[in-house]
C-alpha cells in the first residue's frame, strides 16, 4: 500500500509540473494554432470527357479548360473584381493614348522541363492563336490580326493596337506554349500532335501521367512544380476523373473516389447539399437573362414609353423566376455590369416587384381597362396593351416565359408566346430585329472587363448586338470613352454614369445571373471561389488550397518597458 501511495504522489507531481509548464509555455509561446502545410492528394471528378490539353484547342471543352488552367499560364490574369494583374509578365505598361502595350517576362518564369520561358513563346502562341488550327472564335482572331507584334529581347515584347482599346487586356490571358516543343509541329499537325496529351506548361501544377482504362482516358495526373514562379502550390498532387454528369460525380464522392466535384448542376444540389462532409460552394456565372425591347418596332409604338417599361418590370416576379425555374440558382440583377464587377455601380437605382405600383403607373398613362370587360388595358383609342414575347423552346425558359405572361396578365399587360429553337431565336428574330420582345440570355463568358458597348451603344443597333437598338446618345458616349481609357477610376466613374442612365430608361429588362455550384470535401481548406468569367476560374486561388496541416506556437509579442 505504502509502494502504491508513492506511485500515486509521483504522478500527481508529474501532472502538475506538466500543467505547470504548459500553462507557462502559454503564456511565452501562445497557444498551438494550427497552419497549411504541404502534402495531400486532391481528386476532382470533372463533368465532361478529355478532348486535347491544348490551350488553342480547348475553347468548346469546359474540363480541358479546369485541367489547363493549373498546367498552363497567360501573361496577364484576373483578380476576384475583374481587375487585371500580372501572370507570366513581371510589368506591363501602356502608352498614354493606350495604343502601345510593353511587356517584361519574369527571369523566374520556367517551363516545367526547365527551359526559360521568353519573349519567343509568346510571339509563337500568338501565330498559333490566330491560325486556322486554333479553336479561338474568329472575331479573337481578326484582333489579333490588326496588332502589330514585336520582339525587343529575350524577356521584352511590345503590341501596337490599331486604335485604343481598353478591354484589350482580357485578350494577354491566353495559354502561352513552349515554341521549342512545338515549332516542328506545322499548325496543320497540332490538332493530332502527341504534346496534346502530354503537356508541358509554365503554371503550378505539371502534368505527370493519364489515367487509362480499356484503352480509355479515365483522368489526368499533376504534380506540383515547384520552380512555379508565383506561389507554390501546398496540395502535392491534383487528380482529374471525367464522369459523364453531375450524378455520377456525386456518385463517385459518395463511393469515395473523389474528394471534389466540378459541377452540382440543379437536379443534384438538394442531395449534395444534405451531404454533411460536402461543402458546396456557389459564385455567379458571366451571363445575364432579360427581357429585350424592340424599341424601333412600329408595331409596339408603347414599348418607347419609359414608364411603360417601368410598370413592365414592376410587375414581374424576378425572384419566381429564380425559385421556381432556376432552382434558386442565379440572383437578381438590376442592371447591365454584373455584380462584384469593379466596374458595378450599386447605387443606380433597383425596381422592386410591386404589382399595385405597376397597375397605378398604367393609369397614369392611360392604360385602363375597357368598359366592355376586357382583362386586358388600352389607351383612349383602344389600342391595348398587347405584344409577342419570343423565348427559347425549351422547359425552362417556356416556364419562365408563361411565368412572365402570368404576371403581366395580373396587371393588365397581355403577352403572346412564341417558343422557337435558341439559334432561331438569334437568327431569325435578334439579328433581323423582327421581334417585340424576347426573353435570352447575354454571355459575358471569358470577358472579366465590364465593358457593356457591344450590347447597348449605338453603333452596335444596325448589325451589332444592339438588340434593342436602344438611341441614347449620352450613354453611348460614356462608353466610347470608357473604351478607350486607360484610367480605371475614370471608367469606373463613366461605367457608373451610364449604369444611372440605363437605371432610369430601363432600354430592357435585366432578370438574373446564373450562379455555378461545385463541391469539396471539408477536409479541403483554404478553399475560395471569386465571381466566375470561366467555370475553371475556380481554380484561380488553387495554390491556397490545403489538405495538410500543422501545429505552430503563435508567437505572443513580448510588451516593451
Amino acid at each position: 500500500m505504502r509502494r502504491l501511495r508513492w506511485q500515486f504522489l509521483v504522478v500527481v507531481v508529474t501532472l502538475i509540473l506538466v500543467g505547470i509548464l504548459l500553462t507557462s509555455q502559454d503564456i511565452v509561446g501562445g497557444p498551438l494554432a494550427p497552419q497549411p502545410a504541404e502534402g495531400g492528394s486532391y481528386t476532382e471528378a470533372l463533368v465532361g470527357s478529355m478532348g486535347r490539353l491544348n490551350p488553342m484547342l480547348d475553347w468548346n471543352n469546359s474540363p480541358d479548360r479546369d485541367v489547363n488552367r493549373l498546367i498552363y499560364s497567360g501573361v496577364m490574369r484576373f483578380d476576384a473584381r475583374g481587375f487585371p494583374e500580372p501572370d507570366l509578365a513581371e510589368s506591363w505598361g501602356a502608352t498614354p493614348e493606350g495604343t502601345v502595350y510593353n511587356f517584361t517576362l519574369r527571369n523566374n518564369a520556367f517551363w516545367h522541363d526547365g527551359q526559360p520561358v521568353t519573349s519567343d513563346d509568346v510571339l509563337f502562341t500568338i501565330e498559333l492563336l490566330k491560325s486556322p488550327a486554333s479553336f479561338y472564335p474568329q472575331d479573337i482572331k481578326e484582333l489579333w490580326g490588326r496588332i502589330q507584334v514585336r520582339r525587343i529581347n529575350e524577356k521584352n515584347f511590345q503590341l501596337t493596337l490599331p486604335e485604343p482599346y481598353a478591354p484589350f487586356l482580357d485578350y494577354m490571358t491566353f495559354g502561352v506554349l513552349p515554341k521549342h516543343l512545338l515549332e516542328s509541329i506545322p499548325p496543320e499537325g497540332l490538332l493530332n500532335a502527341e504534346f496534346n496529351v502530354r503537356p508541358v506548361g509554365s503554371g503550378p501544377y505539371r502534368f505527370d501521367h493519364l489515367l487509362v482504362k480499356d484503352g480509355q482516358i479515365t483522368g489526368v495526373v499533376l504534380v506540383r512544380f515547384d520552380q512555379y514562379y508565383l506561389q507554390r502550390g501546398l496540395i502535392d498532387q491534383v487528380i482529374y476523373k471525367y464522369y459523364a454528369s453531375s450524378a455520377e460525380a456525386l456518385d463517385a464522392y459518395q463511393s469515395g473516389e473523389v474528394a471534389g466535384i466540378s459541377r452540382i448542376t440543379s437536379d443534384v444540389l438538394s442531395t449534395a447539399l444534405a451531404e454533411p462532409e460536402l461543402a458546396v460552394y456557389t459564385s455567379r456565372m458571366p451571363q445575364m437573362g432579360y427581357v429585350l425591347f424592340n424599341l424601333q418596332n412600329p408595331e409596339v409604338p408603347f414599348l418607347q414609353n419609359v414608364k411603360i417599361r417601368r410598370a413592365l418590370l414592376m410587375g414581374l416576379n424576378r425572384q419566381r423566376l429564380i425559385d421556381a425555374f432556376l432552382g434558386g440558382q442565379a440572383i437578381p440583377v438590376h442592371g447591365p455590369i454584373l455584380p462584384g464587377s469593379w466596374a458595378y455601380y450599386d447605387g443606380a437605382g433597383k425596381v422592386e416587384y410591386d404589382p399595385e405600383a405597376a397597375i397605378a403607373m398604367l393609369k397614369a398613362e392611360g392604360y385602363t381597362l375597357p368598359a366592355d370587360g376586357s382583362n386586358v388595358r388600352a389607351d383612349k383609342d383602344g389600342r391595348p396593351l398587347e405584344f409577342s414575347l419570343a423565348h427559347p423552346d425549351d422547359p425552362v425558359h417556356t416556364q419562365m416565359a408563361q411565368s412572365i405572361q402570368k404576371n403581366w396578365a395580373d396587371i393588365g399587360v397581355k403577352l403572346n408566346l412564341v417558343a422557337v429553337p435558341y439559334e432561331q431565336l438569334i437568327q431569325n428574330y435578334l439579328a433581323p430585329r423582327t421581334y417585340q420582345a424576347a426573353l435570352v440570355e447575354l454571355s459575358l463568358s471569358r470577358t472579366p472587363d465590364p465593358d457593356p458597348y457591344p450590347f447597348w451603344h449605338q453603333a452596335e443597333a444596325t448589325g451589332g448586338q444592339n438588340y434593342s437598338q436602344w438611341d441614347n446618345r449620352t450613354a453611348s458616349e460614356y462608353l466610347e470613352q470608357a473604351r478607350v481609357s486607360s484610367d480605371f477610376g475614370l471608367r469606373a466613374r463613366l461605367y457608373r454614369n451610364f449604369q444611372v442612365i440605363f437605371a432610369r430608361e430601363l432600354p430592357s429588362l435585366p432578370l438574373y445571373a446564373p450562379v455555378y455550384s461545385f463541391g469539396a470535401s471539408r477536409l479541403v481548406k483554404g478553399v475560395q471561389i471569386p465571381p466566375l468569367f470561366d467555370p475553371s476560374d475556380r481554380f484561380s486561388l488553387f495554390t491556397q488550397w490545403y489538405l495538410v496541416q500543422r501545429l505552430t506556437i503563435e508567437s505572443t509579442p513580448t510588451p516593451g518597458p
